[in-house]
């Protein structure tokens, strides 16, 4: 197995460290694949675990870095190791590969490479707005005591809303048909929002691509991709 990923600078190992650190935010346990083919290296994280079977509502960030030295690696590994290996650079721009693997549920639901259709566009400032509203009413709903499973089905409930791309106010019925909102117009599972904001995806004055693909629904900025299955 490929013992160190060689990037092709050190703001690119930089990049990734502050990427597994807003990661981790979300899950100090969390986990992260590193999936390198050839001059690329994927950098996969969960964000919101999915439910059932088909992993419905699993939702993931992506983050590709370019790498100097081409490379064959597929394996998920600690975010805590990868953090950690981050926090003391060499003169190199060097990944060493953490040898301790980990599973994640996530990593096992892989969204497709190809095939996927654009269906529209979201401004970064309508995104931050659906995760910041969507955040504060996960925390309003959540009293003293709740159990995890009242706080899973909140969790569940606000980031599966549709939210139309025109900005308009989602009436909190769930479209299970990805892409298209309650009045049949282009819509997006609230997780991409909350996903692409929690992982510093989003920029000030910065547009975003939607697009579908079977049961996933992909959201695309310059720093990087959320996705989510339905």
């Amino acid at each position: 197995m490929v013992s160190e990923l060689v990037l092709a600078d050190a703001e690119s190992l930089q990049d990734l460290g502050r990427y597994a650190a807003r990661a981790r935010a979300l899950d100090a346990d969390g986990a992260v694949r590193l999936q390198a083919v050839g001059s690329v290296l994927a950098s996969w994280v969960g964000v919101l675990p999915g439910s059932g079977l088909m992993g419905t509502g699993t939702t993931v960030g992506l983050r590709t870095s370019a790498l100097a030295v081409p490379a064959e690696l597929d394996v998920v590994v600690p975010l805590a190791a990868v953090s950690d290996r981050v926090a003391r650079p060499g003169e190199r721009a060097v990944l060493p590969v953490p040898p301790m693997t980990v599973s994640a549920a996530w990593a096992a639901v892989s969204p497709p490479r190809a095939g996927w259709q654009v269906v529209g566009s979201v401004d970064s400032e309508a995104l931050q707005r659906v995760a910041s509203e969507g955040i504060a009413e996960v925390a309003d709903g959540t009293p003293d005591g709740a159990g995890s499973a009242a706080v899973a089905a909140l969790r569940e409930r606000v980031w599966g809303r549709m939210v139309p791309v025109d900005g308009s106010a989602p009436d909190g019925a769930d479209v299970r048909e990805a892409g298209t909102g309650p009045e049949g117009g282009t819509a997006y599972p609230a997780a991409l929002a909350f996903a692409a904001y929690a992982l510093g995806f989003l920029t000030l004055g910065g547009e975003s691509t939607l697009a579908t693909n079977g049961r996933w629904t992909r959201l695309t900025t310059q720093a990087g991709h959320a996705l989510t299955r339905r």
